[in-house]
């Protein structure tokens, strides 16, 4: 799956930086195998590409498991929204962009 220009691939590596230089962050925890995180993958393009000032953030829990297990991700799609590096929303499951985007706009 490939990711666009205002999706960003985290890692346990870049996470905590990411999550720290941003004032809102919503990481999907996710993996190649789900096929409802693939359904919700072109919802959270559109996000990314019209909402400024929202970084939204892709992490293969398979391929980092370290933060999935840090934050407790049992199924996926798992969705934490970040604000000032703490959790303010846990999405969970297929859902459809507006409850996505009703989300974010809470925190905006």
């Amino acid at each position: 799956m490939a990711m666009s220009e205002n999706v960003m691939t985290l890692t346990d590596a870049n996470f905590d930086e990411t999550i720290a230089e941003n004032k809102l962050v919503l990481v999907d925890f996710w993996a190649a195998w789900c096929a409802p995180c693939r359904m919700i993958a072109p919802a959270l393009e559109e996000i990314a590409a019209e909402t400024p000032g929202v970084v939204i953030g892709k992490m293969n829990i398979d391929e980092n498991p370290v933060k999935a297990a840090q934050f407790q991700i049992m199924s996926i799609p798992n969705l934490l929204l970040f604000k000032d590096g703490k959790v303010v929303e846990n999405i969970i499951g297929a859902v459809p962009k507006s409850s996505l985007t009703s989300a974010i706009n809470k925190h905006i």
